[in-house]
């Protein structure tokens, strides 16, 4: 085996990367780093299919609960985060392995971010006001006009791009594509660090699916509506934050507030969960420098670690 400075595995949500993580962790020196942005956010455990704190003790694990959920955590923070950690693990002596499913999180990584301005909270507040008055209906079209670009790769009910596109707008007076269209920053690759990133992609969608479904329904034993009626309960929180966005969340804060049956609520989030994962599939299949590892169902992690391995 060679020496190696990264190692990345990506995959749908469900697919085991988790799993293979701890597993490869029984062969090589490794630390993770989550590539998740909905991992760092605290008190949202059960939902989010956290790592155990007995699998955080036997190998450790970075950007998980940094953030509170009132607070927002966007890819150029992850870069910096990720870019850091990766240097102290190195001097650690040890190989950091990103693993996660936040596929812009890894392109940003490995290939370099956009020169995007920060977010600005009073002209969000502003654009969150006309979308509850008007509806996000009418944001997208207003991002139509300004924007087309934009407007015609992102579907109406991606409320949280939308709103980010609206914003860069309004404050430079420039279109989100036209930054898209400009020199990034450095990514690892340029910067000659390699960066071998492995995909987990099942062969067969209907195994997905169903892994999906018992995933949320051990979730929904483990009480994650409760998790969800005390992050409501704080009172500062609101369905608009990104933290509250993420699948799974949206939907029982949704039938928290309407009185909605927790079965209904189930088939939503399940729904929505299997739209994630074929996001998270399409976005792995626009990255061509990738390994894929695929997955039948059949095989355990002990499975995919050595073919994983085989490869290195």
């Amino acid at each position: 085996m060679k020496t190696l400075e990264v190692i990345a595995i990506a995959g749908p949500t469900a697919s085991g990367k988790s799993a293979l993580s701890m597993e490869l962790a029984k062969h090589l020196p490794v630390e993770i780093i989550s590539v998740d942005s909905a991992l760092v956010y605290k008190g949202m455990d059960i939902g989010t299919a956290k790592p155990t704190p007995a699998e955080r003790a036997q190998v450790a694990h970075h950007l998980i609960d940094i953030r509170d959920p009132l607070e927002a955590y966007n890819a150029a923070e992850f870069v910096r985060d990720a870019r850091r950690l990766i240097t102290e693990i190195h001097e650690r002596g040890k190989l950091p392995l990103l693993v996660g499913g936040t596929m812009l999180y890894f392109k940003a990584l490995r290939d370099g971010l956009d020169e995007l301005p920060p977010a600005n909270a009073q002209t969000r507040a502003d654009l969150e006001a006309e979308a509850l008055a008007h509806g996000w209906l009418a944001m997208h079209a207003e991002l139509a006009r300004v924007d087309p670009i934009t407007a015609a790769r992102l579907p109406t009910g991606d409320t949280q791009r939308i709103q980010r596109a609206l914003e860069v707008w309004r404050i430079t007076g420039r279109p989100i594509s036209s930054f898209h269209a400009s020199p990034r920053k450095e990514g690892l690759v340029e910067s000659g660090l390699e960066f071998p990133l492995f995909s987990l992609e099942p062969t067969d969608r209907k195994w997905l699916h169903a892994r999906i479904e018992q995933r949320f329904d051990a979730m929904l034993a483990d009480g994650f509506m409760d998790e969800v009626a005390a992050l409501r309960a704080r009172g500062d929180l609101s369905p608009d934050l990104p933290s509250m966005r993420c699948v799974g969340y949206r939907q029982a804060w949704e039938a928290l507030d309407n009185g909605e049956p927790v079965e209904q609520m189930r088939e939503r989030g399940i729904a929505a969960t299997r739209q994630l994962a074929k996001r998270q599939i399409t976005w792995l299949r626009g990255m061509p420098a990738r390994t894929v590892i695929s997955i039948t169902g059949e095989e355990s992690a002990h499975g995919l670690a050595s073919k994983l391995l085989g490869f290195l």
